[in-house]
């Protein structure tokens, strides 16, 4: 089997599985994303002990993952906003067990452990707050603005690599990412509208103004999510994060550019009163 092919069909196989579970309820989408932010902390924890750091893996996907489901009972109406004040001491705790440790660099881990969380584990804790409104009658669970959010990712991904590499000639930053260009930037931007398009018709949560704002937050994001985090691979040494996906890499390569996206997006959304 070609790599191409490879790519391709575990590429299409991932999407079915991750709009699938989006899609059925708020059950699978808990499980499965929980799972994935999981195994990126560890990913990314993993790529720190290529940087010669020593990080508290154990401890910072704990509270990574404390914290999605924190986000998940808390959107759910199942828990009070107070219950989050019991993650200080788990930061803490962070300081406390570098002290025990012995390492050569605790400052370097202390700041990795913590850069593991919200890096990670914070941006994926969003998509329960954009995809769900509960309270303690009633939860309401809409995938819809979170699959507008991951189309639209997908589509500047797709839109600028066709274009990047028929078409690119001006590089963006070639010391961190030569294959980047200018010209697949623009051709990102024009796919992620086009599909913002599309999806406003189908999507009527939010409103075709506010997609295609969503659109330009989510091109302009993506590339720095992209440029980041080929820049911490670069600095290590390394191509991918991983090799979860077949010709893809690791799962923090497919999700570099929407775990920057979110925040964003979830401002934007909140600013602007939609969720």
């Amino acid at each position: 089997m070609s790599e191409f092919l490879k790519r391709t069909i575990s590429g299409l196989l991932f999407v079915i599985v991750l709009v699938g579970a989006i899609y059925i309820g708020h059950i699978t989408f808990f499980i499965l994303f929980l799972a994935i932010t999981t195994a990126t902390m560890l990913e990314f924890y993993h790529l720190g002990l290529k940087a010669k750091l020593r990080p508290q893996s154990l401890l910072g996907v704990f509270i990574g993952m404390a914290f999605f489901i924190w986000s998940y009972l808390y959107s759910s109406g199942r828990i009070e906003q107070l219950t989050l004040y019991g993650f200080v001491p788990l930061l803490v705790a962070i300081f406390v067990v570098e002290l025990y440790r012995h390492q050569q660099k605790p400052m370097q881990n202390i700041a990795f452990t913590i850069l593991g969380i919200f890096y990670i584990a914070l941006p994926f804790s969003l998509m329960n707050f954009i995809s769900i409104n509960g309270s303690s009658y009633s939860m309401d669970y809409n995938p819809n603005i979170l699959l507008g959010i991951l189309f639209l990712v997908w589509a500047n991904d797709t839109g600028a690599y066709v274009v990047g590499v028929s078409m690119g000639k001006h590089k963006m930053i070639p010391r961190i990412s030569p294959k980047k260009s200018w010209e697949g930037f623009v051709g990102g931007i024009a796919t992620t509208l086009l599909v913002a398009w599309v999806i406003a018709m189908f999507f009527d949560e939010v409103s075709l103004k506010h997609w295609l704002a969503i659109g330009l937050i989510t091109t302009f994001m993506a590339v720095l999510g992209d440029l980041v985090e080929s820049m911490f691979k670069r600095s290590i040494g390394v191509k991918d994060s991983g090799k979860f996906l077949p010709g893809h890499g690791g799962l923090l390569d497919r999700f570099d550019a929407l775990i920057m996206v979110l925040p964003m997006v979830y401002v934007y959304l909140e600013v602007m009163m939609i969720i």
